[in-house]
């Protein structure tokens, strides 16, 4: 197993972490739509650091970050790939419970890929469980967290599986929340729905669809993938 991932100007150590640097953390880091410069970002459930460390790389800085983890081995990895990167001074890492953390900060953008196995068996490995089941972070409370901390032109962006994603947009409306944008995401064009990237607001507005396909049907990344993530990884 892999300790890490490199991409191009920074390296994600993630041998501690019990979810590793994978696609839907790329894709959410490149997909958020990025605030003026400084505008302040949250992360919740930073893991690795990784979407923190893509933003910080996007805004070159210019935006403070505060990436929130409740595991302390992946909150201090993370704080690692932080002090080695480019921008050491732009990210924060607070080891603690989102659902508990409370700040003054009003955040223009926060980016979350949460936890979503809701009826699956738990795996034995409870740091993984952790990772990866909404027992820790109920969508529902995920949701009201964020709108308490979100300034009021700010966006709430996501990815989840499509079941998933239907499940956490049916909550959000009866929560107040709007629909931004919906980027619908497959593995191949004849593959099923596989993932959404969602960003809900608070206020009122038309939401922008979007569709994005990761691999042709030989095998080789889509042009439109290259073009998401081509600041990021080496092979692009």
């Amino acid at each position: 197993m892999s300790a890490g991932f490199q991409c191009k100007k920074f390296y994600v150590a993630h041998d501690q972490c019990a979810m590793k640097v994978g696609t839907d953390g790329l894709m959410l880091g490149a997909f958020a739509p990025l605030p003026a410069a400084g505008c302040a970002i949250l992360d919740i459930g930073a893991g690795s650091g990784l979407i923190s460390l893509m933003l910080a790389q996007r805004s070159n800085g210019a935006n403070v970050i505060d990436a929130v983890e409740l595991d302390s081995a992946a909150a201090a990895q993370a704080a690692t790939n932080v002090a080695t990167s480019p921008w050491p001074n732009a990210v924060q890492l607070i080891k603690g419970d989102i659902l508990t953390y409370h700040s003054d900060k009003r955040y223009r953008l926060i980016v979350s890929n949460p936890p979503f196995f809701q009826q699956a068996l738990l795996p034995t490995d409870k740091r993984r469980s952790q990772a990866r089941h909404t027992d820790s972070l109920p969508f529902g409370q995920l949701l009201r967290k964020a709108a308490e901390l979100l300034d009021e032109q700010g966006v709430f962006s996501v990815i989840l599986p499509r079941p998933e994603a239907e499940y956490l947009l049916q909550l959000a409306k009866t929560q107040g929340w709007y629909l931004a944008q919906r980027c619908e995401v497959r593995s191949k064009a004849e593959k099923p729905l596989q993932r959404l990237l969602l960003s809900l607001s608070l206020k009122p507005q038309l939401t922008q669809h979007s569709s994005l396909t990761i691999q042709q049907a030989d095998g080789s990344y889509s042009a439109e993938y290259k073009a998401l993530l081509r600041d990021f990884y080496l092979k692009f």
